[in-house]
């Protein structure tokens, strides 16, 4: 059994490159406690999805440094399919359009690579329509093929679905709010603190730019990253203070040119 002092979920000092060998992620720190909600915000190229990339196995991205810990256990060189069927799970920023397989097809596949059991069509469908009518979703989407005709908030809840029915034990939400509207946004994030509601012992990490995600969500921790680094720490307030002053206050000043020699 996991010792209660253990993090849920362990990030220690990880650097992380492109496929090019350019470095993103110079020693990222962060630990996510079980039932404990925490957002990471930061500019654009900070390397906020790199981040949720390299935490979900995604092989794009190289790990050269650091640890990943899981329950205790080190999955640094576990593969994606691996951590999601222990229970890590990710809400892409931008959800592919998969032909040909429908939403109830795809859940039904995935829960049974998750969980190893094989509900009834009829058992998953009971179970996939209460979800859609607590996330406001059509019941007719699910025999539609996944994404494909979806709007943008269409999407999302169909994101916030599948991490409903796969019951992970740790949920990466990756800008989940990008794209939406104050409307679809309120959507997905009650969706989201219904789920946390059903699974009181989930961790989640909501990476997002914006506060009114924040506002709805009501994190316990808010992490700032800049420059491949977590800049900063606190609670909500944090978030307000980088609504107000902008990323300025934690990115590092930019040397000068050399000046010209003079004639």
């Amino acid at each position: 059994m996991t010792p209660l002092s253990t993090p849920l979920f362990e990030i220690d000092d990880l650097h992380v490159a492109a496929p090019d060998g350019t470095a993103i992620l110079r020693g990222v720190d962060l630990c996510v406690g079980a039932d404990e909600l925490h957002a990471l915000m930061g500019p654009n190229g900070s390397g906020k999805s790199t981040l949720a990339n390299a935490l979900m196995g995604s092989p794009e991205y190289t790990i050269t440094g650091g640890r990943i810990r899981f329950r205790g256990d080190d999955i640094t060189d576990w593969s994606a399919d691996v951590r999601g069927k222990a229970g890590i799970f990710l809400a892409f920023q931008y959800p592919q359009e998969i032909q040909g397989v429908s939403v109830l097809n795809f859940l039904r596949q995935a829960l049974s690579a998750r969980k190893g059991i094989d509900l009834s069509m009829l058992e998953l469908r009971l179970s996939i329509m209460e979800w859609m009518e607590r996330l406001d979703m059509d019941p007719s989407f699910a025999d539609r093929y996944l994404n494909e005709g979806f709007s943008g908030g269409e999407k999302k809840r169909n994101e916030v679905l599948q991490m409903a029915i796969l019951e992970p034990e740790v949920a990466i939400l990756d800008e989940t709010d990008s794209g939406l509207d104050i409307d679809a946004l309120r959507v997905v994030a009650r969706g989201v603190q219904e789920v946390r509601k059903d699974r009181p012992g989930l961790g989640v990490l909501a990476i997002t730019h914006y506060q009114r995600l924040l506002d709805e969500l009501h994190p316990d921790h808010v992490h700032i990253l800049v420059d491949g680094r977590i800049a900063a720490s606190g609670g909500l307030e944090l978030a307000r203070q980088l609504e107000v002053e902008g990323y300025g206050a934690w990115q590092q000043p930019q040397s000068p040119p050399d000046a010209a020699p003079r004639p």
